[in-house]
């Protein structure tokens, strides 16, 4: 359920409703926009009449939300959330390129990597310290060495650091290096994680499980917000289907359906939405005319030689070529790169 205030409602007025919230047994989650007071009611809200909360003074409407999913639902916030990382806004009119290793192998490649992509227009260096990996006998990241890697390229190029998180146990050390704070596809219904990224003060990128409904990445995302933490975003990376000639299929429906249904911005990750470098390029133009607020691109000077994904990394030249290429694309759809 959604109250909308009135444009005379006062802050007194809007701590009126949301104390008769809580005495009805539910949550209010309060939202001031540009031009009104929006308060969302958590809980089932069956149990409770309309004419209880519309009758109170200064509501303007009360809106019945029949999805699962309330705070990051589009009637809850009719203006699009603008996540900012580290000075860099994700969800304006500015296309943000997020692009670095899969892995952090070492300080010569981080930086080798992260001077190239900078160069090339890329706002936020992403790097993996903690690596996920579906065997036990890979490369598994360097912890927090590679987080001082990571630091250690901010300090020298400026650039933000995206990186991910697994355990709700490391939340506190990542949060004290990174910017920004990915979720990892296995991890996006870790609900302890989640609950602990949302009382974090930090951007949390989402990365949509690879078998994942839009529901289900919306109510991961419903965890983060309703924690407290409003700086989500969104990024599809691919699901499984039966196609068997990529990694998995890139399902870029979702960027504009999440564009209806959510005001929080979504990026692309065509680098594992397809697991192959050669494809990378021709969907990175496909995803930004779907709409999308950002990609995320895997970068190696060598990828040959990466210890992890290197069938999907781009050389620093290829990576340039991509910038121009998704340019001519942005400004067609009315937008350009940040």
């Amino acid at each position: 359920m959604i109250i909308v205030m009135s444009s005379r409602a006062t802050e007194q007025d809007a701590q009126h409703v949301c104390d008769r919230i809580k005495q009805l047994g539910l949550t209010p989650h309060l939202s001031k926009g540009t031009e009104r007071t929006i308060i969302g009611v958590i809980g089932d809200e069956r149990l409770i009449k309309k004419e209880q909360l519309s009758l109170l003074p200064h509501v303007e409407s009360v809106i019945n939300i029949l999805k699962p999913y309330k705070l990051a639902s589009r009637e809850f916030r009719r203006e699009n959330t603008i996540v900012d990382v580290a000075g860099v806004k994700i969800g304006g009119n500015e296309i943000v390129m997020m692009a670095g290793p899969c892995s952090v192998e070492s300080e010569e490649q981080l930086m080798s990597t992260a001077q190239s992509v900078k160069a090339a227009g890329a706002k936020l260096l992403r790097g993996g310290a903690y690596k996920p990996r579906t065997s036990p006998y890979a490369f598994q990241g360097l912890g927090e060495d590679g987080l001082k890697l990571l630091a250690r390229a901010r300090e020298k190029t400026g650039m933000g650091i995206v990186t991910e998180v697994m355990e709700s146990a490391e939340v506190d050390l990542v949060a004290d290096y990174a910017d920004m704070l990915q979720v990892g596809a296995r991890n996006m219904q870790n609900t302890k994680l989640l609950r602990s990224l949302s009382k974090i003060k930090k951007p949390v990128l989402l990365k949509r499980n690879f078998s994942a409904t839009l529901n289900e990445f919306l109510m991961s995302a419903e965890y983060l917000l309703s924690g407290g933490n409003d700086q989500v975003v969104l990024c599809e990376r691919g699901i499984r289907t039966f196609v068997e000639y990529t990694r998995n299929t890139l399902d870029l429906n979702i960027v504009p359906v999440v564009k209806q249904l959510s005001h929080l911005p979504i990026i692309v990750d065509p680098s594992h939405g397809t697991g192959r470098h050669d494809l990378v390029l021709p969907m990175s133009r496909a995803a930004i005319a779907a709409g999308a607020d950002g990609l995320m691109i895997e970068v190696h000077p060598k990828p040959a030689e990466a210890f992890s994904d290197g069938d999907q990394s781009l050389t620093p030249e290829v990576f340039s070529q991509l910038m121009k290429e998704i340019q001519a694309v942005a400004l067609a759809v009315g937008r350009k790169l940040g």
